[in-house]
């Protein structure tokens, strides 16, 4: 009883990757580039958002 439980959640398993894979197929689909994060050429930390480094500010 338990091997046919597994057997069949194992098929279903199957059919919904199927059903998944063609309805959104990645054929041909080219992964989204990411622009590398900006790097404050002082301090060397991440800059969020457009606003200047806190380091350029004095605060820091």
């Amino acid at each position: 009883m338990l091997v046919k439980i597994v057997t069949l959640f194992l098929i279903g398993m199957a059919a919904v990757a199927l059903i998944g894979r063609f309805r959104f197929p990645r054929i041909g689909r080219r992964s989204a580039r990411v622009a590398p994060p900006t790097i404050c050429g002082h301090c060397g930390r991440y800059i969020l958002g457009k606003a200047e480094c806190s380091c350029r500010k004095g605060r820091g």
